[in-house]
């Protein structure tokens, strides 16, 4: 296990994951080793998690108007 993968005992590890799922992340479909590679996250890491996907989903709808016309063409 590396250094990224080892949870931050500095950090309470719930509401990484609450943040991710509140952002919209399927956290479901993973594993629990996984679970703990996103628990270790450092907040920087989280934010720019929420950040990234907040971004996707507000292209979303340019993209599916794209994919509608345009039969997924440019994509």
């Amino acid at each position: 296990m590396t250094d990224r993968t080892v949870p931050n005992d500095d950090a309470p590890a719930e509401p990484t994951l609450e943040a991710l799922a509140a952002a919209g992340f399927d956290l479901d479909a993973l594993t629990e080793e996984q679970h703990e590679v996103l628990r270790a996250l450092a907040p920087e890491e989280l934010a720019l998690l929420v950040d990234i996907r907040g971004r996707l989903d507000a292209a979303a709808p340019e993209v599916q108007a794209h994919a509608d016309v345009a039969g997924g063409a440019l994509f």
